[in-house]
Order: structure tokens, then sequence, then C-alpha cells
């Protein structure tokens, strides 16, 4: 039988067929991983098999909204199919909750693509080693000239990205690129290739913050069908990102599943699952979470999430609002102005402004290609506006250092 969730317009035939004739070593770590005694991987991928989605009654998600405290069974109930016909008292609990713990406030941020060189074969993104892009790595002085540029448009958050390539952007050299950050901004985070709890520690002794890890899909087959070559393939190593990240010093982390690449309620259940799990570990721990769908990308404009309409991504963040109300919740440049900010308004705190995703855009160099196509293009200011014109109150950076 066909996978349902199989979506063919992110293959061609050459993958598809070195698809199907690789082993299963996606769950094997490679030479110099860390592997960390935690069976935490073990309690979220069997969380995820045992939800059911369809088992979920209408009375289910009712008695989920009426709790104070909702539990793995009230999360799975919210990202039910029974829960979509209630979109909008999920939508009415959840702003209450969002203003209960963020008020009006909403985080202002921009990415920083400090290179695009990648050494993975992830066949969705515009990155992949196989995809035939213009790619490019900013040097010190490039990086200053970004950095510039998007200080002065008032941005006190900045997220340093890199394609997943430790021989072009080595951690030393993303070392550098955080101490150069903590110049011009008050929070520097990281959304870089996974690395080991004593790199971690590294990188936050020269200025990072937090750092974001997507694992994608926490549907273990589906992602070593996805991720064909490179460090990426090993999905244990980037499941316990994380956890390596707050050994590391981090003061808080990010998660997220790239919506549509597998069944999205059975993976955003997932995150919900992966996330509570961190946080009674680590309670110290600020914990995020992200909503992305498919892009289409450089090369394949066919791209799309399978399933995950804009009513699927409202129900989703309001799930993640209800059930970890305390979570600061980032909608990206990949929906649209409309959606963004309606989302904003319900139940969402962070958003990007002022996006690119190629390299040396800022600058006004465009140096290397982007990952994937934005929607919302729109400036900080324009944003800025739109958003006071809700009653919301923006804010450049949620942190003071003395």
């Amino acid at each position: 039988m066909e996978d349902k969730f199989f979506n063919t317009t992110i293959y061609n035939e050459e993958s598809r067929q070195t698809a199907q004739n690789l082993v299963a070593d996606y769950l094997e770590y490679q030479e110099g991983m860390e592997v960390l005694a935690s069976d935490m991987l073990e309690q979220v991928i069997a969380l995820r098999a045992e939800y059911e989605p369809e088992n979920f009654t209408e009375a289910d998600v009712r008695r989920a909204l009426r709790c104070e405290k909702r539990t793995l069974a009230d999360f799975g109930a919210l990202l039910s199919p029974a829960a979509l016909p209630l979109l909008e008292e999920m939508a009415q609990a959840a702003q209450k909750e969002r203003q209960k713990y963020f008020g009006n406030n909403v985080l202002f941020f921009t990415p920083l693509y400090l290179a695009n060189y990648c050494e993975n074969y992830c066949v969705y993104c515009g990155f992949n080693c196989h995809n035939k892009i213009q790619r490019a790595k900013l040097n010190a002085e490039q990086m200053e000239r970004e950095m510039q540029a998007i200080s002065a448009t008032g941005m006190q958050e900045v997220l340093l990205l890199t394609g997943e390539s430790r021989k072009m952007s080595d951690v030393q050299y993303i070392g550098e690129a955080c101490k150069l950050a903590r110049k011009y901004f008050k929070v520097v985070g990281l959304e870089i290739y996974p690395v080991n709890s004593e790199e971690y520690a590294y990188l936050h002794q020269c200025g990072a913050d937090y750092v974001t890890v997507f694992q994608e899909t926490y549907n273990s087959e589906k992602y070593g069908q996805l991720h064909l070559a490179g460090h990426k393939r090993c999905f244990p190593y980037r499941f316990y990102a994380q956890e390596r990240a707050l050994r590391g010093g981090m003061r808080g982390v990010g998660l997220a599943v790239l919506l549509g690449l597998d069944d999205f309620r059975r993976d955003a259940f997932a995150v919900g699952v992966h996330a509570m799990l961190l946080q009674k570990q680590y309670p110290h721990a600020e914990i995020a979470l992200s909503c992305p769908r498919l892009r289409p990308i450089i090369n394949n404009d066919k791209i799309k999430p399978l399933d995950v309409g804009e009513r699927q991504l409202l129900q989703i963040v309001c799930a993640y609002r209800l059930f970890l109300p305390y979570a600061s919740i980032t909608v990206s440049s990949r929906e649209c102005a409309r959606v963004r900010d309606n989302l904003m308004s319900i139940c969402a705190n962070k958003i990007s402004a002022g996006v690119s995703t190629g390299i040396g855009s800022h600058g006004g160099s465009g140096l290397g290609d982007e990952q994937f196509a934005i929607e919302d293009g729109r400036s900080l200011e324009t944003i800025f506006t739109a958003l006071e014109g809700r009653g919301l109150q923006p804010v450049m950076a949620d942190y003071i250092f003395v």
C-alpha cells in the first residue's frame, strides 16, 4: 500500500531509488558523535506510536478545553480531527493563555544566514548538497556589514544560521560570528548543525543564548527516506541536540517539525511530548516551539505541505499554547502576512521580520541563494506598525544584561 504521507513532489527518481536502496543506518551514530545516557528518544517515539488522533471525540476535546492543566491525552484531543469543528473555542482559550503568560507582547528577531554550504542530502531542502545553487560563505567583514544593516533597523535579536557543513562552517567560525553578533545584538540564537555538548559550551561562551533544531519528522523510518546522506542522516543524534545544548549551558532551546513531511498530527504531538520531557528534566530551560510548513525551493517549486492548511496550522499552534502555555511560539516568514498577524493576536508570541534566507542579502551583496521561498517579506517597520494596529506590543529584546 502506498504511504499516504509519501510526498512525491519532493523526490526525483534518483533520490527515490537511493532511499529504497539504503539500509536502516539512520539510527546509527557516526564517528565523533556524542551519545547521551538518556531514554527520552524511546519515550517520545513510544508515545507517538500510541497516539491515534482518530480515536478522540468531541467530548474529549471539550473536556480538554475546560481543564486548567492539560494532560497528554488532552493535548492529543486538541490535535485530533474532532477538534477542528471547535477551532473557534480553541482559539479563544489559547488567547487567554497567551495573555496570561505574555500579555500583548510580540518579540521580534531576524535570521542571518552565514553560509549555505551543506554536506547533507535532504530532499526537501534548497541547501542540500545535490541541489545546484549559488553557494557562499560570509567572511568576518561581510558578517559585520550584515549585522550593521540589521542592527540599524532597530532589531536587537538575531538568529545565526548556516548550512550543515562542518568543513565550510566549522564551530570556530560560528563562534567568531557569535562574538561579533554580541557587539550589535542583546540576544543571539543559533540554528546550525547539531554539535556535541562541549562544542555547545564553547558557542555559549562566545555569546550564543539559545539553540533551535528542527527534528523535521519524528517518524524515524520516514526520516531515513528523506535524509539520504550526511551527518543529518543520524536520527538519534539530531533528537538529542537540545539536551546537549542545555548541558552545554544554553539558556534555551527551540523545537519543531517541518509540517507536511509526515502525519502532521502525530509529529506535532511528538514535539509537545519532547518539549514536556525536556522541561521536566531541565526545569530552568526556556522552551520554544516553531510551526514551519514546507515551502518551495530552487529547482523544485512544487513542494507543498501534505494536509496542512491554514485551519490545521491554527489548530496546531493553539494546541501547543494550551498544552505548554509558558512556551514561546514562533511563526516564521514561511507564512503570509495575514496568517502571521492573526496567529500573533491569538496564540503565538514571536515573529521574524525583514527576512532573507539568502547569503549576504541584508547588506545588499546577495552572495548566495536562499534556502526556501519566504511568503512574508515585510520590513520590521511594516510588521511593527501592523501589530501595533492590532493592540499588540512589539518587543525588540526580552533580556536586559547588566
